[in-house]
């Protein structure tokens, strides 16, 4: 089942002409100047920027000759109340040696941004049409985007964005109402059918919960040490994955990789993408054979904030059938639960009274915003894996940001069905977390437990979410004895990040040079003992 309503989408296509509709953004062809101040009316004059005529007809000039300047046009536009269903952007354009900056998007583009009345910016955002080298024609263009549930405004900024130098000419900027059925349509989806392993001879043993410790078949302890391979959670493409993976299990010598993942690009349904998202599930099906072709486990992590929802469940659905009962595939719910109580959690729920009564103590660690007024809960999520026929060990993250675990033990653990190998719950710990002994050991003594993040900055200037009340002043003590709390308590857990731009990152380069907190990683993995000095 697709749930299109969910999700945001843009195309280019030949625009066709206004049919007579009011365009939502004022002066949109630039004619208008009732003030005679020799500029269109409603539009900012920044520099680099000029008022020009053609054939009697009116135009903005954006013009840069330094590299890496940014020369954008800022309108706001107040949609209706009740707002459409969708908004259409017509453009008329044309530009002359765009000449992209230090990165690929830095070039000639319209950035748009819904946001809501609290003016916080709602996602997914809509198509970015770019613009590189020379047409010197006019071309009409359009896009058409979703409105987003809570939208208050549209933002829409015509742009020389760090191009390293070139002309952009904007003759025409409308925007004008849409209806649902202007959409394009989403890519249809190609159900997963179970993932046959290359050479499972290679593979780890299956794991199952016994007590609060994972076991093989055997009988023997598994001690799960690693670390969370980021980007598949921001690019459809991944950067690195297929290198990093032998990486960390060689070099590192870790046993399980964390592998974020989302099911946006999962489906296909993000706007760079036109496969169905077909692309990006070979990406994670060659990282599951990268790990367990070593012997080692792969955590598939469904990277979201919030609460569950429907979406979440139609991934699982579908996750679990491509892995179903694949050895060495450990499947994480959901990444970071927050501003919810424990009964939405485990049970789903009322998202709006949620947000009411807020309880997380700890900063609020990013800006995404739950789409949605319903939460389905963390056993709706589990419950989808096993009626797909998936044994696969379970991970289950808790509250505040995936914290929290008390609620854990006094009446929410999650209940496992019989054709399940367990469930494992999960904790993310960082120095701005408190109390370990009552978020985090007590759920230990009775279950296994999975610390899928922990990281420690070697500052705070990448951190000014964190409040100065929050921070530490011992970073590095904090770092041996988070190790040592993980060590002594022999909880499993993956080192964020194996990335050398998600902080706090083990690597500080694609060569995976360790930066400070990766040499106690590295160190801890390859055994060496940390001692526990203060439980946090």
């Amino acid at each position: 089942m697709v749930f299109a309503s969910l999700f945001l989408w843009g195309v280019l296509i030949q625009a066709a002409e206004p049919a007579g509709r009011a365009s939502l953004l004022s002066n949109p062809d630039f004619s208008l100047d009732r003030n005679a101040d020799q500029w269109p009316d409603d539009w900012p004059k920044v520099n680099g920027s000029t008022w020009e005529s053609e054939e009697g007809h009116h135009f903005m000039r954006l013009r840069a000759d330094t590299p890496g300047e940014t020369i954008l046009l800022y309108r706001a536009v107040v949609l209706p109340s009740p707002p459409p269903p969708a908004v259409e952007v017509r453009l008329r354009v044309r530009h002359e040696d765009v000449q992209p900056g230090k990165q690929p998007w830095f070039d000639a583009r319209v950035i748009s941004h819904f946001k809501d009345q609290a003016g916080q910016t709602l996602k997914p955002e809509p198509l970015a049409p770019a613009f590189r080298g020379t047409f010197k024609g006019w071309v009409d263009k359009s896009f058409v985007a979703k409105v987003p549930p809570g939208a208050h405004l549209l933002e829409i900024m015509p742009a020389l964005f760090q191009a390293a130098r070139g002309t952009f000419d904007i003759a025409r900027c409308e925007v004008m109402p849409a209806t649902a059925g202007q959409l394009p349509q989403m890519p249809p989806i190609v159900a997963s059918t179970t993932m046959v392993p290359a050479d499972p001879a290679k593979h780890p043993p299956e794991l199952r919960v016994v007590g609060n410790r994972l076991q093989n078949p055997a009988g023997q302890p598994v001690w799960l040490q690693g670390l969370c391979v980021d980007s598949l959670q921001w690019s459809a493409k991944g950067e690195n994955i297929q290198k990093s993976i032998p990486v960390a299990i060689e070099r590192w010598q870790a046993n399980v990789i964390r592998l974020p993942v989302t099911e946006v690009f999962w489906f296909g349904r993000d706007k760079t993408q036109k496969d169905g998202g077909l692309a990006y599930r070979k990406i994670v099906d060659a990282a599951v054979e990268a790990a367990a072709g070593r012997g080692a486990y792969l955590a598939l992590d469904l990277h979201r904030f919030g609460a569950p929802k429907l979406d979440h469940a139609e991934f699982w659905k579908d996750a679990a059938t491509r892995y179903r009962n694949h050895p060495a595939v450990l499947f994480e719910l959901f990444n970071e639960a927050h501003s919810i109580s424990w009964a939405v959690w485990r049970d789903g729920g009322d998202l709006k009274k949620a947000a009411a009564a807020k309880t997380d103590v700890n900063p609020t660690e990013n800006r995404e915003r739950t789409v949605g007024d319903q939460a389905v809960g963390m056993q709706a999520l589990l419950d989808t894996v096993r009626a797909a026929g998936a044994r696969n060990l379970i991970i289950v993250g808790g509250l505040d940001w995936g914290y929290d675990l008390s609620g854990v033990v006094r009446g929410y653990a999650l209940r496992e069905r019989q054709n399940g190998l367990g469930i494992v719950y999960s904790s993310h710990i960082y120095p701005w977390k408190r109390d370990w002994q009552a978020k985090v050991l007590e759920a230990a003594a009775r279950h296994p437990i999975f610390v899928g993040e922990v990281g420690c900055p070697g500052d705070w200037k990448a951190f000014q979410f964190i409040p100065p009340s929050a921070r530490i002043t011992d970073l590095d003590q904090w770092s041996a004895d988070v190790l040592g709390l993980i060590q002594q308590h022999q909880l499993n857990w993956t080192g964020f990040s194996f990335h050398p731009t998600c902080a706090p990152n083990v690597i500080s380069d694609w060569n995976y040079t360790p930066t400070p907190w990766g040499r106690l990683v590295k160190a801890a993995l390859a055994g060496e003992k940390f001692a526990l000095k203060k439980i946090r």
